[in-house]
C-alpha cells in the first residue's frame, strides 16, 4: 500500500513538473511560429545569439548603459523594494483606520476610488515637479500606485472580524492597544499579506514604466534604449526578465504568506 501511494506522489510530481514545462514549450513555439509571420520580430534562437552576452555576463558592468542583464534587475528591483515598503508603510494604518471607522470610510472611500486607478503614467510627472529628480519621483509614482491593495485589503480584513472577537474584547476589557495587537492584527494578517502580494506586484509594473520614462537604469531603462536603438532581440531579453523577476517576487510573497499562516 504504502509502495503504491509513492509511486502516485511520484507521479503526480512528474505530471507537475511536466505541465509548465509543455506550457514553456508551446509559447516558445507560438514565438517561433510568429517570428516566421512578422519580418522584425526575432525568433528565439536570434534573440538567444543575440542576447547571450547579457545574460552568460549577468554582472558585468561594461558602461552606463551596457550592463549584465542580472546587473539591470538588481537596480530595478531596489527601487521597487524602496518604493514598495513606503508605499506598505503608509497604506497599512490608513487600511487599519478606514476599517475600523465606519466615519473615516464614507469619509474618504469617494478620494480612494478616484485616486486608485489613476495611471502611473500621470503620477510620475507629478513627482518629478515636487522632487526635480527622477529617482525620488519614481519611488513617488510606485509607492502611491501601489498602496491601493493593501488599503482596500486590509481595509476589508478588520471588517470581516467576527462580532464574537469584539464581544470578547470588550467582556475582558481590552485595551485599544491590546485589542489591536492581539485581535485586530491576527484576524486581519491574511487580507494583509494578499494586499501586500498584490501592491507588489503592481510596483514591479510601474518601475518598468516609471525607468522606461527616467531613462535610469534597470529592466525598464534597458527597454526603451534598445527599442529606441531598434535591437528587438534585446526587447524580448527585458520583457522575459520582467516576467520572470515578476514571478519570483510573486513565489516568494506568496511563500512568506505561507508561512505566516502556519505560525
Amino acid at each position: 500500500m504504502r509502495c503504491r501511494d509513492r509511486r502516485r506522489h511520484l507521479a503526480k510530481r512528474i505530471v507537475n513538473l511536466l505541465l509548465p514545462l509543455c506550457g514553456v514549450a508551446l509559447a516558445i513555439g507560438i514565438w517561433w511560429a510568429a517570428s516566421g509571420l512578422v519580418p522584425d520580430l526575432p525568433s528565439p534562437a536570434r534573440t538567444w545569439e543575440e542576447s547571450k552576452l547579457y545574460i552568460l555576463e549577468p554582472l558585468t558592468k561594461r558602461g552606463e548603459t551596457d550592463q549584465g542583464i542580472l546587473l539591470l534587475a538588481y537596480y530595478s528591483l531596489v527601487r521597487v523594494a524602496q518604493g514598495f515598503l513606503l508605499g506598505i508603510a503608509i497604506a497599512t494604518p490608513i487600511g487599519f483606520l478606514l476599517g475600523v471607522s465606519s466615519t473615516l470610510s464614507k469619509m474618504f472611500d469617494p478620494m480612494l476610488q478616484v485616486l486608485r486607478p489613476i495611471s502611473p503614467l500621470a503620477w510620475l510627472p507629478l513627482g518629478l515637479v515636487i522632487f526635480q529628480k527622477s529617482e525620488p519621483a519614481a519611488l513617488f509614482a510606485i509607492a502611491v500606485c501601489s498602496m491601493w491593495p493593501t488599503v482596500i485589503n486590509t481595509m476589508l480584513g478588520v471588517r470581516a472580524i467576527p462580532q464574537d472577537y469584539w464581544n470578547v474584547a470588550r467582556v475582558l476589557r481590552l485595551s485599544k492597544m491590546t485589542t489591536f495587537t492581539k485581535i485586530i492584527v491576527p484576524a486581519t494578517l491574511p487580507y494583509m499579506f494578499t494586499g501586500y502580494r498584490l501592491s507588489l506586484g503592481i510596483a514591479w509594473l510601474v518601475i518598468v514604466a516609471s525607468e522606461m520614462l527616467t531613462g535610469t537604469p534597470g529592466v525598464g531603462g534597458f527597454l526603451w534604449q534598445e527599442y529606441n536603438s531598434l535591437v528587438y532581440a534585446h526587447i524580448l531579453l527585458a520583457i522575459i526578465t520582467i516576467g520572470v523577476v515578476g514571478f519570483a517576487l510573486d513565489r516568494l510573497m506568496g511563500f512568506a504568506e505561507a508561512k505566516l499562516r502556519a505560525v
